[in-house]
């Protein structure tokens, strides 16, 4: 199956493109990720995505243009929702190459993260999916989680701290309060 496969950064990607070479697939990369903050840690993911991908001859669609102002129009008083929001604009413009680019499907290495909201994901790319008239190929990854660390680490990859848009940085970095 020709698959179109979004990317949020190098190190999920490494499993899940295991896997679909070994099922035989004719995979290109497609990373799209308007929600990452700063452009410092956006430009690191591009980075260590695209060094990987040419590392290993996959070839990819890249859009780098850095669209963190839409983003965050989309997720502004609705920051509760913000994870529903923010995969649905990466699956959706999947969706669009997929269908303009005659792919026969399209997944995501969301799917790869015990930290993601799995089902979300995959209830988004089936509509989205169905939408576009682009087949969603769903496929839990997570089995794979550590196995990817694991390459990640031995390509010595930059491996991110937190998801990506603002929001789960603060989670990830703010002071806890001191329990007495």
């Amino acid at each position: 199956m020709k698959l179109l496969l979004h990317v949020c950064c190098g190190p999920c990607s490494t499993y899940p493109l295991k896997v679909l070479k070994e099922e035989g697939h004719d995979i290109r990369g497609y990373f799209y990720n308007p929600n990452i903050h700063p452009y410092t840690e956006f430009k690191k993911r591009l980075d260590t995505f695209t060094d990987y991908a040419e590392k290993i001859q996959l070839p990819v669609i890249i859009d780098d243009n850095y669209e963190v102002e839409k983003y965050l129009r989309n997720i502004v008083f609705r920051e509760g929702d913000r994870c529903r929001i923010c995969y649905s604009i990466r699956l959706r413009r999947a969706a669009q190459i997929a269908r303009k680019g005659n792919f026969e499907g399209f997944t995501t290495t969301l799917l790869v993260s015990p930290f993601q909201k799995h089902e979300l994901i995959k209830d988004i790319g089936d509509a989205v999916g169905k939408e576009m008239g682009v087949p969603f190929y769903y496929w839990d990854f997570r089995t794979g989680y550590k196995e990817g660390v694991q390459i990640s680490k031995e390509e010595e990859m930059y491996r991110q701290q937190y998801c990506g848009c603002i929001y789960s940085e603060w989670d990830r970095y703010k002071p806890r309060s001191k329990k007495k």
